[in-house]
């Protein structure tokens, strides 16, 4: 076609030679015609690729531009009398320009002004939540050994034969686990004597959130209103306020841990 003619760099005179070379009659005028019309609006849109630009009211700013050493790295090239098209990228346009002196803003697509505050950052992206398993975890053998130890205790001091408080004597078994409440006194003086003696002691505890336990205790020292004892159930030592005992009772010789 035409078009495809001149969009090889064929001229509209080099068409009507090479027909008129290679026709055996006179080209007809109505393609004489379409030759010079399609050539004629051929290139009246030009396309092309730029990274940025550069628009100023002000032509005579432009030309210094261009004229300017500094901006050959840039690739500048004039689209139109106010415009100029460079191959560089926006950012460093920007910084080159600055550095000749002139002080450019950035716009947007829509050709607003942006406007970028010193220091700003980017709220990081948030971190996925660590998945929630459902159901308990799997116990390991800390765990397990906890349980077990616990167990056992709890066996212990409601099995174990208790000391009568008023005779200093075995009392019979207890197989309800009841521990009865004692006073602050009597709290005291039994736990002093656990303490002297070397032996264990059941006692009722509540922590600090309020959960009650029964524990067999074996102390080591009293002092400044709590006791350090070897904690049976948790097979650790441990310390405990006096004032969180709720009771406690001698075990007899065969209850010791």
């Amino acid at each position: 076609s035409v078009r495809r003619a001149l969009d090889a760099g064929q001229a509209a005179a080099d068409l009507h030679a090479f027909l008129a070379a290679h026709s055996r009659t006179p080209v007809p005028q109505p393609l004489s015609y379409l030759i010079d019309d399609v050539a004629r609006r051929h290139g009246h849109l030009r396309i092309g690729a730029a990274s940025a630009y550069v628009r100023c009211d002000d032509e005579a700013v432009l030309n210094e531009i261009l004229a300017d050493r500094r901006s050959t790295g840039l690739r500048l090239r004039r689209l139109a009398p106010t415009v100029l098209a460079s191959q560089a990228d926006p950012n460093s346009l920007l910084e080159a320009l600055r550095e000749m002196g002139y002080a450019p803003a950035a716009e947007s697509a829509e050709g607003d002004v942006l406007i970028t505050r010193a220091g700003a950052r980017r709220t990081p992206p948030r971190t996925p939540p660590t998945p929630v398993p459902e159901g308990p975890p799997v116990p390991d053998d800390t765990l397990l050994g906890a349980a077990v130890r616990a167990i056992r205790a709890g066996d212990t001091a409601a099995t174990v034969i208790r000391k009568d408080p008023s005779e200093g004597g075995p009392s019979s078994t207890t197989s309800s686990g009841s521990l009865p409440r004692t006073t602050s006194a009597e709290t005291l003086a039994t736990v002093q004597a656990a303490a002297m003696t070397g032996t264990a002691v059941w006692i009722g505890y509540v922590n600090a959130e309020g959960a009650a336990s029964q524990r067999v205790i074996a102390p080591v020292r009293v002092e400044g209103g709590f006791v350090t004892a070897y904690d049976h159930t948790a097979d650790e030592v441990r310390t405990f306020a006096l004032h969180r005992i709720t009771g406690v009772a001698e075990l007899a010789e065969d209850g010791k841990g």
